[in-house]
């Protein structure tokens, strides 16, 4: 994965803060997960896009297992939008960049 400030990596320590206000959008992924890989590059164009209104981060599933099991993930890349620390809805699979953009304009 490609290491990008508009997409910092969460860890569980950061993760709480990262979350807590606002609109965040975590992508679960694993560096051998080839749908994760496909959708890099399509989360960091959205993090540009929405910058101001969406914060986005991503956790590697392999060094954050309590992570996962916290939001129940069981396939990648999985998308969870929180709000305001609350999960406000959770996305599976890749999907192309427009489909992704009207998902979160509905947030926003």
């Amino acid at each position: 994965m490609t290491n990008n400030d508009k997409v910092p990596e969460l860890t569980k320590g950061s993760f709480e803060d990262f979350v807590k206000s606002g609109i965040s959008l975590v992508d679960f992924y694993a560096d051998w997960c080839m749908p994760c890989v496909t959708m890099a590059p399509i989360v960091e164009e959205l993090a540009e896009k929405f910058e101001g209104e969406i914060k986005f981060g991503k956790v590697s599933v392999d060094d954050n297992p309590e992570l996962v099991r916290k939001f129940g993930v069981n396939a990648m890349p999985t998308f969870i939008l929180f709000e305001n620390g609350e999960v406000a809805n959770k996305f599976l699979g890749a999907m192309s960049v427009e489909d992704f953009e009207e998902k979160l304009k509905s947030v926003v």
